[in-house]
């Protein structure tokens, strides 16, 4: 047996190996950039662990048949997983080792952006001393509508956080009910009923054919012009060009992202220079214990695939 990793940014692979090598299969390392080098570093293995690396139909057809593909983290979007599955393979990730991170940045993010602490900063490092002219308008908490588009684990974890803060939660999610919606203390809208009642819309959708590029300028138009938005999920779901032209033109009230269509975020991009914008690079996910955990969680599912076993959560059909 073969266990082959494409690629990897973290120091070491001991978890892995181990994994491995306790199953008496061989274990090599790679650094693949191409889509070529990733299918010549797997062929004959019997799992392929990806990271960053395009797996594309040529690697799905060089895995050896019944094999299995991990992805390390939340998404999935450098696998062809059609292609995967074609070729009799099974497909894994690990979209649960960082659901408290990120669900804490999106916290903090929101509650930052609401209390206008980045205006705030600025303005005093301008050499101002205006609190109301730079917050106005400016609502209490307990005004507050707080609207989810989409409620999956991290949208619920970041729920948790905020329920004492006393904020009005409402959710536009087609796989919550009504009765889900009450039981977690909030109200389920439609998506064009969410845009126009929020005070702030936290992200925590997939990039799917109907949610990529929702969050449009015809959108982005409905919205009550001091709302805002925070981005954590996929930086897909919104039209960058038309969301720094709202952000330009008072449209919306501001907006915080941790994601984008394009990473790292191109130094042409108009998000840079847009007002009202709290930008991270990526980072929600980032502990030192988090690293840890999904490299324990694919060793994991090295483990259970050698053993003849499906992946601890395989990616949705």
């Amino acid at each position: 047996m073969k266990v082959v990793v494409t690629d990897y940014t973290f120091p070491g692979l001991a978890q892995e190996e181990a994994a491995a090598r306790a199953a008496g299969a061989d274990f090599a390392a790679h650094q693949c950039k191409s889509a070529g080098e990733v299918a010549a570093a797997v062929a004959g293995a019997d799992v392929a662990v990806v990271q960053f690396a395009p797996f594309g139909a040529a690697a799905a057809a060089a895995v050896r048949p019944g094999g299995t593909v991990i992805r390390y983290g939340v998404g999935y979007d450098n696998i062809d997983v059609a292609a995967a599955r074609a070729n009799g393979l099974r497909v894994g990730y690990v979209p649960d080792y960082c659901a408290d991170e990120v669900a804490d940045h999106t916290a903090a993010a929101a509650l930052a952006l609401l209390r206008k602490l980045p205006a705030l900063d600025a303005s005093v490092r301008r050499g101002e001393w205006a609190a109301v002219k730079v917050c106005k308008p400016l609502k209490p908490f307990s005004e507050t509508v707080f609207g989810f588009f989409g409620m999956g684990q991290i949208g619920r974890a970041v729920l948790a956080r905020l329920r004492g803060f006393g904020f009005d939660f409402i959710a536009a999610d087609p796989g919550l009910d009504a009765g889900q919606a009450a039981t977690l203390g909030l109200r389920l809208v439609e998506g064009e009923a969410l845009l126009r009642q929020a005070d702030i819309i936290s992200l925590h959708a997939p990039a799917t054919a109907q949610t990529t590029g929702y969050f449009n300028a015809t959108r982005l138009a409905l919205m009550q012009p001091h709302a805002v938005i925070v981005n954590s999920a996929r930086g897909q779901l919104i039209v960058e060009d038309d969301l720094a032209a709202a952000l330009r033109a008072g449209v919306i009230g501001g907006a915080a992202l941790d994601v984008f269509g394009a990473e790292p975020l191109g130094a042409g991009s108009p998000l840079r220079d847009a007002p009202g914008l709290l930008l991270t690079p990526h980072a929600a996910w980032y502990s030192e214990a988090a690293i840890g955990r999904l490299q324990g969680l694919v060793a994991q599912d090295i483990a259970r695939a050698l053993a003849g076993e499906g992946p601890r959560r395989p990616v949705p059909m």
